[in-house]
């Protein structure tokens, strides 16, 4: 739960020797900060099928449409790019609790919107809070995370986002024969409103954010929690140390200890930097949200009704679920890299088949059966371990803002994506435009196979070396033993 609490100086979480009640009671803690996750996924999936019933109700043109699941996203990469100064200013902690007081404004007013600018208004302010908590919800899941099981605990956001997804469509199912499109954004003050009794009740601060502020004892008290003393001292005596190192060398490559995002413009940062902008992008050009937006409007083109379509958009919610269950058992056993190489090979396959079915004319099952494989095959890899990857690949001195840059680019493709669609499949075809993400799935699963090492069980120091060798075409550098145990060693 701070830099350095592990067996290696500068990892990203405890001492592998964590008892087993300290790893529930920061599974706990993991679980509330996940509810940012939740609330991410449930606010961007619930629009899929209030948008059915406020097409009607406000007259929405096909750009409108567009534009009130789109506006979301542009609140979100405002909100993305804010959060890292956020989260550095106020804390972790504080953050999140101010981001769920966002999200339960933007609740109130898209739920109480009385025409087509309202809605937006109040779409706009949820996408601030979504992009914050896609932001720092990552970074906070790491500053907690033992190494044992920190690819679970990071995952553990996906798997929310999932969640948050799926309960937005059993709420569209559960409404639709009302047409209560109110109640259907109504829901998610529910979990606003937990994720801010958690931050002010149950959640620590993260260590790595005291100890960087000058408030080591506050740290120390909190790790001793799930520890003991002993350990909570060493602990907290190497993260000083490592955080008075990583200021030296940042004063000396950019002439100033802080220098905001631009910190990673730095050479020895720019592979992190490239790795982690490029899955941003893929993540969303590879097509998944279009499946997710517009699932109803998807199945409903293939001659279902819409109650049947938002009934099959719930099962397509199901198997995105239980594939990132699967990914959260994988994800610390098989590893980082070949769970993204796998899921972008199904992911160009299943998705060239789903356009050949709306080229060619096949029914509705076909195209469900192609829909779901890509779901599953998103979920299994790509979508979980890039927010895995997120909270790995940058090291701690610069994460948060590593953080807030890829969610921010994250969330631009997001929106170029969902607003483009619709028009791009009325001009060339869905089919053909379902095509156009199968050629992007191809490309980056080539770029993962040359640029992203393996991430598992590595310390900050040894992604950076594995990402710059790869970036220089050579061979991952082996897994070292620690170079030193105690800061009295010269080494963090």
């Amino acid at each position: 739960m701070v830099q350095g609490f592990s067996k290696e100086p500068g990892t990203h979480g405890p001492l592998t020797e964590v008892p087993p009640e300290g790893q529930r009671k920061i599974t706990r803690w993991a679980a509330a900060i996940a509810l940012g996750g939740f609330l991410f996924g449930f606010d961007t999936g619930v629009v899929s099928g209030a948008l059915l019933y406020v097409k009607e109700d406000f007259h929405l043109s096909s750009f409108e449409q567009g534009s009130v699941v789109s506006v979301l996203l542009i609140g979100a990469v405002i909100g993305a790019t804010s959060a890292g100064r956020l989260s550095e200013s106020l804390g972790r902690r504080k953050a999140l609790g101010a981001v769920g007081v966002v999200f339960i404004i933007g609740t109130a007013i898209a739920s109480a919107a009385n025409g087509y600018a309202v809605l937006m208004a109040g779409r706009v302010i949820l996408g601030l809070a979504v992009g914050a908590a896609s932001a720092t919800v990552p970074v906070y899941l790491s500053e907690i995370s033992p190494t044992k099981i920190r690819g679970r605990l990071l995952t553990m956001n996906q798997l929310m986002i999932t969640l948050g997804i799926l309960i937005a469509y059993l709420v569209n199912l559960a409404f639709s024969s009302s047409e209560m499109w109110r109640a259907m954004f109504a829901v998610g003050a529910v979990p606003a409103a937990l994720m801010v009794a958690a931050t002010l009740w149950f959640l620590p601060e993260s260590p790595q954010w005291l100890i960087s502020h000058g408030q080591a004892d506050r740290a120390r008290k909190g790790i001793a929690s799930v520890t003991d003393g002993a350990t909570a001292d060493e602990l907290v005596a190497r993260a000083q140390h490592r955080i008075a190192v990583e200021r030296e060398k940042q004063k000396r490559s950019a002439g100033a200890p802080d220098q905001g995002p631009r910190k990673l413009l730095a050479p020895d940062l720019r592979p992190a930097l490239v790795v982690g902008l490029t899955l941003a992008v893929v993540q969303q050009f590879g097509g998944i949200n279009t499946i997710i937006y517009y699932a109803p409007t998807i199945i409903q083109q293939t001659g279902l009704n819409a109650s049947n379509s938002i009934f099959y958009s719930v099962f397509i919610g199901v198997i995105n679920l239980v594939m990132t269950l699967i990914a959260i058992r994988l994800v610390d056993r098989a590893g980082r890299r070949v769970m993204v190489l796998v899921s972008l090979a199904l992911m160009a396959v299943s998705i060239f088949m789903l356009g050949l079915a709306f080229v060619v004319g096949m029914n509705s099952v076909l195209t469900l059966l192609f829909m779901v494989i890509y779901i599953a095959a998103y979920a299994g890899g790509l979508g979980p371990v890039f927010w895995t990857l997120l909270g790995e690949i940058f090291p701690p001195s610069v994460r948060a803002e590593g953080s807030s840059v890829a969610t921010a680019v994250n969330w631009v493709s997001n929106f170029i994506v969902s607003l483009a669609f619709l028009p791009l499949a009325a001009a060339i075809g869905q089919g053909e435009t379902f095509w156009i993400f199968a050629g992007i799935c191809v490309l980056a699963f080539f770029f993962v196979g040359r640029y992203l090492p393996e991430t598992k069980g590595r310390d900050p120091e040894q992604i950076e070396e594995a990402l710059k060798a790869r970036f220089r075409h050579e061979q991952d550098p082996p897994d070292g033993p620690p170079m030193a145990t105690s800061p009295q060693k010269g080494r963090s």
